[in-house]
């Protein structure tokens, strides 16, 4: 009963807070500021959109190459369409459940290569881990390079520069005494975790010792930089953003990236974040707001599309599985 209720839960909250938002954002518009969303759709460039759905293809594929390599360090020789299509249904289960994906991708390798779950979740989750890393870069450069705007910010909210840097030495600190338990420490509960997350550990460590390290990265970048692509190239969709600076669409960039983990696959809360941001920079609510939903709705119909195709080959092509 309780699992079953933190199931529905899961999907529930999300999902809510999604409507919530879009309920929100609409019922703060009038009537002619719908219009005129209305209008910027009817008018948009999609020959932009098109290409942006294109590149995210780019994404996808890198995103399976990049596994294979963690995966051959393993010592298990995958298919390349199942690595490709495993993906493509993990970014569909996002969109229920967030950051189920993970765990659905995991389990349909085990089911069609029969790769230990443990092992093969432990590359997904160090795959995270240098995505995260690669995000923070984009993170600082967006900041760097509105600095003083930021500062101002800070200075209009009196939130001083170093007590932010006060709380990331800190943080810091406290995850160097983590790992450094982790590794030297001989506690009992330590080394029946390392025991039981062994498998876990060994996915997660393949990419400081696998001999393709650098073919690994160059495909995690290339993987953000499709990302940041897909979304720069669709500003010349619409007039009223094809002529914003790069600056403002790293800013736009982050915080839509951000947004996307608060509801199930960003519903609501995507959209008014670039909404949110792109008004910032002297963009019209209207014109932030069609924006947003048009490079949201796009994705959203890319991922159901290869995530239901994907789902439905993967057993044709597997049968003997």
């Amino acid at each position: 009963m309780r699992n079953s209720l933190r199931k529905w839960l899961t999907i529930l909250i999300p999902l809510l807070i999604g409507i919530a938002i879009i309920y929100y954002q609409f019922s703060t518009l009038t009537a002619e500021e719908i219009d005129k969303i209305k209008i910027s759709f009817q008018k948009a460039n999609y020959y932009y959109i098109a290409l942006s759905l294109v590149i995210s293809c780019f994404g996808y594929w890198s995103r399976a190459y990049r596994w294979k390599y963690a995966l051959q360090h393993l010592g298990y020789e995958t298919k390349f369409y199942n690595n490709c299509f495993t993906v493509s249904v993990s970014y569909l289960m996002n969109l229920t459940v967030p950051r189920s994906g993970e765990i659905s991708r995991a389990a349909l390798l085990k089911k069609y290569e029969n790769v230990p779950f443990d092992k093969a979740f432990g590359t997904i989750v160090a795959e995270r881990m240098v995505d995260l890393a690669i995000f923070l870069l984009f993170v600082i450069i967006g900041f760097l390079l509105q600095y003083d705007k930021l500062n101002q910010f800070l200075h209009d909210n009196d939130i001083s520069l170093k007590t932010i840097g006060v709380f990331a030495l800190v943080a810091f600190a406290l995850f160097i005494i983590f790992i450094l338990i982790w590794i030297y420490a001989e506690w009992n509960i330590i080394l029946k975790l390392k025991n039981k997350l062994s498998g876990l550990v060994e996915g997660m460590t393949t990419i400081f010792k696998m001999k393709t390290k650098w073919k690994y990265l160059f495909h995690s970048f290339f993987i953000w930089f499709s990302y940041l692509t897909m979304f720069y190239v669709t500003i010349f969709a619409m007039p009223e953003t094809a002529n914003i600076s790069f600056d403002i669409v790293i800013m736009g960039f982050i915080f839509g990236s951000l947004a996307i983990g608060f509801s199930n696959g960003g519903l609501g809360a995507y959209p008014f974040s670039i909404a949110l941001v792109l008004s910032l920079y002297g963009i019209s609510t209207e014109a932030g707001t069609a924006f947003g939903w048009l490079v949201w709705s796009s994705q959203t119909l890319l991922t159901i599309t290869l995530g239901l195709v994907s789902y439905l080959l993967l057993p044709i092509l597997n049968k003997n599985k």
